[in-house]
Order: structure tokens, then C-alpha cells, then sequence
């Protein structure tokens, strides 16, 4: 006789995120494990394009200790620093470029003087996700150039200290004469 196999009940149970609490010292807010890397993607690589996306991906650790309140990102690199971004079309998702999740709430500011584009988040993401950042310039510079951008994380929460990504790099090209 064939002893029959017990399957154990498998019970699943939702478990709710609940927001994390962000370490704070001296009054500041820091990141325990913060993220590490940005990685840039452009699918536009010619000067004077209008149709380009700048994308800044960054994933947050599980161990973060805080969730994302925003990125600064700032030209630091480049012959054209003329060129303008919109901000109001400046927009966030879950995931990867060409593989977006759900939309992030974004709230964008350029500072064309300095160059630095600040994006905050008034809900968060949360440790464990991947984020990326989209931001539509008006058109990509007028000038062939290897263009450079420091990205900075913001912990949420009070005084924020900023944690460093490093630095995204974007090669634009002449276009093609005939």
C-alpha cells in the first residue's frame, strides 16, 4: 500500500510595508546603508535633439534605514551649460527605463544658474525599491561634449544629509552630414 504524501497547509499572510523609521542624530537624517551607484541611461545622443529623456536609476538597500526624499543631480561637466530642463515635466516610477512601475509623486526645481536640479518626494519611496527619475531638458546641448552630472540621495526626514551616488555620464554627438 502507497502511504499517502501530506501536503501542509500553506497559509499566506499580507504583510503591510510599514514606513521606516530613518535614523536621526544632532537633529539630522541619515541613511544606515545608503544607496551607492546612479546609473544614467539616454536614448538620445545627438546634439540639439528635443526628444530626449534623461533617466536616473538608483536603488534603494533594504537596510537603507530611511526611505528616498529626493535627488539632487548637478552638471558639473560640459561646454553647453545653456540648455534647459523643464521641470514641470520632470517625473519618477518604480523600476527601469522601458520597464516603469508604478508612478512615483514627484516635486522638481531647476536652478539654471547653478545647474542643479533638486527632485523630492512627498510620499517616499521605500527601502528594497528601484527608482528612477526622469528629466525631459528642452533639448539636449548644442555642443558634442561628454557631459557629467553628480547625483546626490536624500534620506527622508528632517535635515537630510545628503549621501553621494557618484557621477552619471553623458556622451553627446555631432550629428550626421550628408
Amino acid at each position: 500500500m502507497v502511504t499517502p504524501w501530506i501536503v501542509p497547509a500553506v497559509v499566506a499572510l499580507q504583510v503591510v510595508a510599514a514606513p521606516v523609521q530613518a535614523l536621526e542624530l544632532d537633529g539630522q537624517t541619515w541613511f544606515t546603508r545608503p544607496p551607492w551607484k546612479v546609473t544614467f541611461t539616454n536614448y538620445y545622443a545627438y546634439v540639439g535633439q528635443t526628444a530626449a529623456t534623461y533617466y536616473f536609476t538608483v536603488t534603494l538597500p533594504e537596510q537603507s534605514g530611511a526611505g528616498l526624499g529626493g535627488l539632487v543631480i548637478q552638471q558639473t561637466r560640459g561646454v553647453d551649460r545653456s540648455f534647459q530642463f523643464a521641470p514641470e515635466r520632470t517625473r519618477a516610477f518604480v523600476g527601469l527605463p522601458r520597464r516603469e512601475g508604478a508612478a512615483i509623486p514627484v516635486q522638481a526645481a531647476f536652478n539654471p544658474q547653478e545647474r542643479r536640479i533638486t527632485v523630492q518626494f512627498p510620499q517616499p519611496p521605500q527601502p528594497g525599491q528601484t527608482i528612477t527619475v526622469a528629466l525631459k531638458p528642452w533639448n539636449n546641448p548644442f555642443q558634442a561634449d561628454t557631459y557629467m552630472f553628480g547625483v546626490q540621495a536624500l534620506p527622508a526626514g528632517p535635515n537630510p544629509v545628503a549621501a553621494s551616488l557618484g557621477f552619471a555620464t553623458m556622451q553627446i554627438y555631432d550629428g550626421v552630414r550628408f
